[in-house]
């Protein structure tokens, strides 16, 4: 697969060869799924939480005698079909994260990469810098270029100027070759690789 490189100045400066085994995948959206959905369960914070019955405050005295009230019988105060009572199978404090193998994770890195490629939704950029961390000045690069929902990937290192240039810019997010990942790459409407990242992600996934 064959694609343009570009600056930002929106210039054609030459072409690259993209690999077929990383960029050509047909689209999975089962895998697609699994994947973010382990990306979702896992940055859940997981801290909601109920009182069970032995953490209520109040007495463990029983509230009357078992018979001749007419009433029914009760143990505790503290039972859920009191007021102020515990809660029965509440959620605790626990971790939502859940297993996915290694090769299904890589393989949908792939699969989302293939999947801009498909739309015309894949950008290469010959590099992502700036002289100096001005937002206007990439603002207006991005307007030039058509770029409203992008998420930037860069080398093994982003440069600083172009960092800080883009963090008050809403939609964008500028990350690093190994922080790609199928989440961020899914939410936004194009997907800009420099020529750094093209080479650290097919090293990576082939």
């Amino acid at each position: 697969m064959k694609l343009d490189v570009i600056s930002l100045d929106n210039q054609t400066v030459g072409s690259i060869d993209l690999a077929e085994d990383v960029f050509g995948l047909p689209v999975r959206t089962d895998i697609l799924f699994r994947m973010v959905n382990w990306q979702l369960a896992k940055r859940q914070a997981g801290t909601h939480k109920t009182k069970i019955i032995s953490e209520i405050s109040g007495t463990t005295k029983k509230p009357y005698k078992q018979k001749g009230t007419g009433r029914a019988r009760q143990g505790s105060l503290r039972s859920p079909q009191f007021r102020g009572g515990a809660t029965v199978f509440g959620p605790v404090v626990r971790s939502h994260a859940h297993d996915l193998p290694k090769k299904v994770r890589k393989l949908a890195l792939k699969t989302a990469l293939s999947a801009k490629a498909a739309d015309g939704k894949l950008v290469i950029l010959d590099a992502a810098r700036l002289d100096a961390p001005k937002t206007k000045e990439l603002a207006g690069r991005f307007a030039t270029l058509g770029w409203n929902s992008v998420l930037v990937i860069d080398g093994t290192e982003v440069n600083i100027n172009f960092a800080r240039a883009s963090q008050n810019l809403p939609h964008v997010d500028v990350l690093p070759q190994q922080g790609a990942n199928v989440y961020d790459i899914l939410r936004r409407d194009t997907l800009v690789l420099t020529k750094d990242a093209v080479e650290a992600l097919e090293a990576r996934l082939k």
